[in-house]
C-alpha cells in the first residue's frame, strides 16, 4: 500500500514556519499514512507432509511401513464431509500405507448411479462387502479365500464418520445395501483412545480396514503395520496434553456420565443401548 501523507507536509514552496498551519486533519492523514505503511502480517498453514497429510514438525512417516503394503484386497471408504476438516483423522494414514488405487475415498452423503459410477459398479460387484453391523451382517471371517475357491479379490466398504453420520449414510442410501453385509466378529478394545466412542469396542476407521485386512488377506501383519501410525498419534497427542477420551458405555457402567440424560425416549434407548450392545462401529 502506498503512503498516505499531508501535500503541505512535502510542498517545497513552504517554509518551516508553514509546519504551524497544520490543521489536525493533515496530523490526522499523516499519522494514517505511518500506520498505513507498515507491512501485512499474512497468515500462513504450516507446511504438511505430503504421505501422512500431518504437519512436518509432527510427521508420522517413520511409524508407517517403508514400502506400501501388498495388498490384494481394495478399500472404498465413504466419508461424511465433516470428517475432511478433522484435524487427527486416520483415513490419512491409512491411505499412506496402501499402494495407490488400493485405499478410494468416496465424499458425501447422498450417493446415485449418475453421480458416482465408480461407487455403483463397486457396489453391484458380487465380490464387494461392506463393513456395517446389522442383523444382517454376517462375520467377515466366513469370506477368508480358501484354497479350492481359486485367487478371489474382494472389495471392503467402510463409512467414515461418527455413530450417527454413519447410520444415516447407510439408511439413505439404497446403494449400500447392493453389496454382502458383513462385522467384525473379534473382541477388541479401540486404541484410538484421544476420540471419544460409542462403545468400549467401537473401532477407529483405521482399525476396522486393519483387521479386515489381517482377516481378508490371513496375515496379522496388516493389522500390526497399519495400527503403528495410529499408536504414535495418540502417544504424541497425550504427551502434549490430550487426555484419554473413556467410552459413553464406560461413563454410563460407571456411573462417570455427568452429561443430562435426555428426555428423549429414543435417545435413552441409545445409551442403554450401548451398555448391552457388542457390534463394532466405525467412527
Amino acid at each position: 500500500m502506498e503512503h498516505v501523507s499531508s501535500s503541505k507536509a512535502h510542498s517545497p514552496e513552504k517554509d518551516d514556519d508553514s509546519a504551524d498551519t497544520w490543521s489536525d486533519d493533515d496530523c490526522f492523514v499523516d499519522a494514517f499514512g505511518d500506520l498505513a505503511a507498515l507491512p501485512v502480517e499474512t497468515s500462513e498453514r504450516r507446511p504438511t507432509c505430503l504421505r501422512c497429510r500431518r504437519p512436518q514438525k509432527v510427521c508420522l512417516c517413520p511409524f508407517l511401513p517403508t514400502k506400501p503394503l501388498d495388498v490384494s484386497t481394495c478399500l472404498y471408504i465413504v466419508q461424511h464431509p465433516a470428517e475432511e476438516s478433522r484435524v487427527l483423522r486416520t483415513v490419512p494414514l491409512l491411505a499412506a500405507c496402501l499402494p495407490p488405487g488400493k485405499c478410494n475415498v468416496i465424499i458425501g452423503r447422498r450417493f446415485n448411479e449418475a453421480k458416482n459410477p465408480e461407487l455403483a459398479e463397486v457396489c453391484q460387484d458380487s465380490r464387494t462387502l461392506i463393513l456395517y453391523p446389522g442383523p444382517n451382517s454376517r462375520n467377515l471371517e466366513d469370506f477368508i479365500q480358501r484354497p479350492q475357491e481359486g485367487d478371489i479379490t474382494h472389495n471392503i466398504i467402510l463409512i467414515d464418520g461418527t455413530w450417527s453420520q454413519a447410520k444415516n449414510i447407510f439408511l439413505k442410501n439404497s446403494m449400500l445395501h447392493l453389496p454382502k453385509q458383513v462385522q467384525l466378529n473379534r473382541s477388541l478394545s479401540s486404541q484410538y483412545v484421544i476420540r471419544t466412542q460409542p462403545s468400549n469396542i467401537c473401532l477407529s476407521t483405521l482399525e476396522c480396514a486393519a483387521v479386515a485386512l489381517s482377516i481378508l488377506e490371513c496375515n496379522d501383519i496388516f493389522q500390526e503395520v497399519l495400527l503403528k501410525p495410529l499408536k504414535a498419534l495418540c502417544s504424541f497427542q497425550l504427551e502434549h496434553g490430550a487426555q484419554v477420551h473413556h467410552s459413553k458405555e464406560h461413563l454410563l457402567k460407571n456411573g462417570m456420565y455427568d452429561k443430562t440424560m435426555p428426555k428423549n425416549k429414543r435417545k435413552i434407548k441409545r445409551l442403554e443401548k450401548l451398555v448391552t450392545d457388542h457390534n463394532c462401529l466405525l467412527r
